[in-house]
């Protein structure tokens, strides 16, 4: 489903409880599915799709409602991350969880500029407070360096990374990839999926360093068009995760 130029087939889209069968087969709890004219939409493994909460149904189900003659997957986030998680995250969620860790080793929040003296202080003003919440609230005492020479991260952080990583299920995994891949920080994406962080926020950290470039010799196009596109994607990975 969701094929490039697929024209509008459908005409009523309604959301209904998973029957409890169906759902307890697919080591589910309560779930709910969309279904175009009565019938259940499917992924494009042709999974069918259920989501874990009436609102992102009702999410989902309203993006399908609003394409008129041809169906558009870029106006559709949220049913494109629903997609992820059926078929890309839960069928092999503990190898993705291993690879989102890996971001923690390479962590932005990590790697400091030397100079100019108010790049520098401006990353310890508004990075390390997020660096002090992952050793609090997460055990994750990771080491800051200087430059771009790689630092080995202590795997005792990394473990309990890992350990904060693997408490998610697999739609909650699916926007914290989203959002530490496009940040480049595993760091911004926990305290996103946390509640640490907004979506302005995470992106306001993630863009520090372009945005004091911007301020200093200001912005050409493509840097506002990649601005605009990290913008939306963590927007939409908030707003995922608000409805779960």
């Amino acid at each position: 489903m969701l094929k490039p130029d697929m024209k509008r087939f459908y005409r009523d889209v309604t959301v209904a409880p998973v029957a409890a069968d169906d759902a307890d087969a697919n080591g589910a709890g309560e779930a709910f599915q969309i279904l175009l004219d009565g019938r259940r939409v499917k992924s494009p493994v042709a999974r069918e799709l259920a989501v874990p909460s009436r609102p992102l149904a009702e999410a989902v189900a309203a993006e399908w409602d609003a394409q008129s003659e041809k169906i558009l997957p870029a106006s559709m986030p949220l049913t494109q991350l629903a997609f992820t998680a059926i078929d890309r995250i839960a069928p092999q969620q503990a190898e993705v969880a291993d690879r989102i860790v890996r971001y923690g080793e390479t962590d932005l929040l990590c790697y400091r500029a030397t100079a100019p003296a108010d790049l520098v202080k401006l990353q310890a003003d508004r990075w390390d407070p997020l660096l002090v919440w992952a050793t609090e609230d997460l055990g994750a005492a990771l080491v800051v360096t200087e430059g771009i020479v790689p630092v080995e991260q202590p795997k005792a952080a990394i473990a309990a990374l890992a350990r904060a990583v693997a408490e998610l299920d697999a739609y909650r995994l699916t926007a914290l990839a989203a959002v530490a891949q496009a940040a480049g920080s595993l760091v911004i994406g926990l305290g996103l999926v946390r509640g640490r962080l907004d979506a302005p926020a995470a992106v306001a950290l993630s863009q520090l360093d372009e945005s004091y470039q911007s301020a200093k010799w200001g912005a050409d196009k493509e840097a506002i068009d990649r601005l605009r596109a990290l913008q939306a994607e963590i927007a939409q990975a908030e707003t995922f995760l608000s409805l779960l």
